[in-house]
């Protein structure tokens, strides 16, 4: 499986998760001050969305400061459901529940030890909830009304 990943500045957490990504077996795309380029973090966020709408990558992750402002640029990728995600469980559940295929994570409150539950959550959660299909589906037919 494919994963792009960008964020908006390279730190520790960033490093962790890339490698964790590795260690688990996963092809890693990394998107701006990942792969060494200056980029901010709405052009982070489109990148990894178009990645993952596209169908180039299997899954998208995204961080930045607070993790908000990469969701909201990456939910209006059309294809793209991002998730901001605090916990193992809320990462569970975006999965289950509402279809996500973009992890968002913040840079200022994500520990290594909850991210890497975070990543356990999001990566081992497979199966969409049967009684949520009619919802997700709903959520992307609005897809159909947006233009990049």
């Amino acid at each position: 499986m494919k994963v792009a990943i960008g964020s908006d500045e390279r730190t520790h957490l960033t490093d962790v998760v890339i490698d964790d990504l590795r260690k688990r077996g996963y092809e890693v795309e990394t998107i701006g001050p990942l792969a060494g380029q200056v980029a901010y973090w709405p052009d982070v966020a489109i990148e990894v969305g178009k990645r993952v709408a596209s169908g180039t990558a299997d899954e998208g992750i995204l961080l930045c400061w607070t993790g908000t402002g990469v969701s909201i640029a990456a939910n209006k990728i059309p294809g793209v459901r991002a998730a901001l995600c605090w916990d193992a469980e809320t990462a569970r559940g975006a999965k289950k529940w509402d279809g996500a295929n973009v992890l968002c994570m913040s840079l200022r409150y994500t520990s290594e030890i909850v991210a890497k539950e975070i990543l356990d959550a999001w990566l081992n959660t497979r199966e969409i909830d049967p009684t949520e299909v009619a919802n997700i589906e709903k959520v992307k037919s609005l897809d159909e009304h947006r233009r990049l």
